[in-house]
């Protein structure tokens, strides 16, 4: 069984900004048939197959929480979470395996409960110009620039998802690592 996560925060106010590009992500993978089950996991929980997918609900600073209900029931043999990533030029992917939170508080928040030892698709938002400005950057829409690439980088994102449900961390990096 595999969990994919894909982290954002619950609500109509934060469905198009930054801090929601993991919940776009595994949107567009539920597309194609999944089964919504009816677990007690504080999240949205999906099933095709051996793949779970997990939207949660906490908000993101909790959002383990969630993580760590699904993960005692279902014993996954692989964690996948999508999620934005300042650290990365906006539309741009990275993948990788454990290591720290950078500061993400859904992943702060993962760690605390579960630990780092889970594969990570990072998707690039860029930063501020101005360290104060985070919170609102992440919380705040696209601009109308980023929303011209967003959709072409939600597929090439899918698609590197995919694959790496089906292949290993490695090869996935040197096929979409751009």
């Amino acid at each position: 069984m595999i969990l994919l996560v894909g982290l954002g925060n619950p609500g109509e106010k934060y469905q198009h900004t930054r801090h929601n590009l993991g919940f776009m992500l595994v949107d567009k993978i539920l597309k194609d048939n999944f089964t919504k089950l009816n677990l007690n996991c504080n999240g949205e929980l999906y099933k095709k197959q051996n793949l779970l997918i997990l939207k949660p609900q906490t908000f993101m600073n909790n959002s383990g929480l969630s993580v760590k209900k699904v993960c005692d029931f279902y014993k996954p043999e692989r964690i996948i979470v999508c999620h934005d990533e300042m650290d990365i030029p906006f539309a741009k992917l990275k993948l990788k395996k454990g290591g720290s939170s950078g500061g993400h508080n859904g992943l702060k928040s993962i760690d605390n409960l579960i630990g780092n030892d889970y594969e990570r698709i990072r998707l690039g938002i860029g930063r501020p110009t101005n360290k104060a400005e985070v919170i609102d950057y992440v919380l705040n829409n696209f601009t109308s620039e980023e929303n011209l690439k967003l959709n072409d980088f939600l597929e090439y994102s899918c698609e590197a998802t995919l694959f790496l449900i089906d292949n290993d961390l490695q090869k996935t990096q040197n096929k979409y690592h751009n």
